[in-house]
């Protein structure tokens, strides 16, 4: 594959930011524009911003903070990993999400197509020999599937957000922290250390982090037996993990495998972030395209 050339991600990680910049900054290929605002015209992923999302958006993490305990995501992890829901195809699970909207997002408010579509298409456009990555970047976001009605229709708290560990402490740089003060898990002495019920670079593998559409996603692949690379399965299942490829926590879970992964990670999270636009994306256009990419990666069946 790809991947595994001079363009891989070993390649793009000695590109760091000129002028001593934050050195998990990656200079992207193709000289990829970061825009300076979203769709509401504030800072992305701001969430002091006033919008009128920030109370929506606050109120999320809100009940996220205090329902995500150890015990619950041990629970949705089995019922959901038996994969008896349905059986579909990748590109019907797409279309499905058209009508939904993520109410953790400050910096959008179109449907999920869009945005798969919008992330998939800026990376095909700066790393065109990297397929794998242009499929990851359509099928990201796939488990919001559990929104709808045929999956339990779970709440947003149970779908989307930010993710992190469960199982030990809550390191600080989680947006909105402070209810984390009111899970049942912040007060347990078993769950509350740094390390919990892990131990020192036991491999994020090992780790459960809160329940979502990240890890619903990658069991969903996983047992599907896509033959996405080892990076693309880490892709989606920890792009949500924001505490970890954003502020550099929880390092001390990761193991080899997990620091390669990381680089096309840091690689990945600004398409998926920036390129969260209002423009749009004709579907049709370069639909084809994809569904060889799904017929290359995926069975034409998938059960979820």
């Amino acid at each position: 594959m790809a991947m595994n050339g001079r363009h891989g991600a070993d390649a793009v990680a000695e590109r760091k930011v000129p002028g001593g910049g934050d050195p998990a900054e990656l200079v992207l290929d193709a000289g990829f524009v970061v825009p300076d605002a979203n769709a509401f015209g504030n800072t992305f992923r701001d969430y002091d911003a006033e919008s009128e999302r920030k109370q929506t958006v606050e109120e999320f993490y809100r009940v996220n903070h205090v329902r995500q305990t150890h015990e619950f995501v041990a629970r949705m992890r089995a019922e959901y990993g038996r994969l008896d829901k349905t059986e579909m195809g990748i590109w019907e699970c797409i279309e499905l999400l058209n009508e939904f909207i993520d109410d953790s997002d400050p910096d959008l408010d179109m449907p999920q197509i869009e945005h798969l579509l919008q992330t998939a298409e800026a990376i095909r456009k700066d790393y065109p020999d990297e397929d794998w990555l242009h499929l990851t970047g359509l099928i990201h976001d796939l488990g919001k599937v559990l929104l709808h009605p045929s999956f339990g229709e779970l709440p947003q708290w149970a779908v989307v957000g930010d993710t992190f560990p469960v199982g030990c402490a809550y390191d600080e740089c989680n947006v909105h922290f402070k209810y984390f003060k009111e899970n049942p898990d912040y007060h347990n002495p078993k769950l509350n250390t740094k390390l919990g019920v892990y131990s020192e670079g036991c491999g994020l593998n090992k780790v459960l982090m809160s329940w979502g559409h990240d890890d619903y996603m990658y069991l969903v692949a996983k047992e599907n037996k896509c033959t996405l690379p080892s990076a693309g399965l880490f892709i989606i299942r920890y792009h949500s993990f924001y505490p970890l490829h954003k502020h550099g926590a929880y390092t001390h879970l990761m193991d080899d495998e997990d620091k390669e992964n990381l680089k096309w990670l840091h690689v990945f999270n600004k398409y998926d972030l920036y390129s969260k636009s209002n423009s749009r994306i004709d579907v049709e256009e370069v639909k084809p395209y994809y569904m060889s990419l799904i017929d290359k990666y995926f069975p034409a069946k998938l059960r979820w």
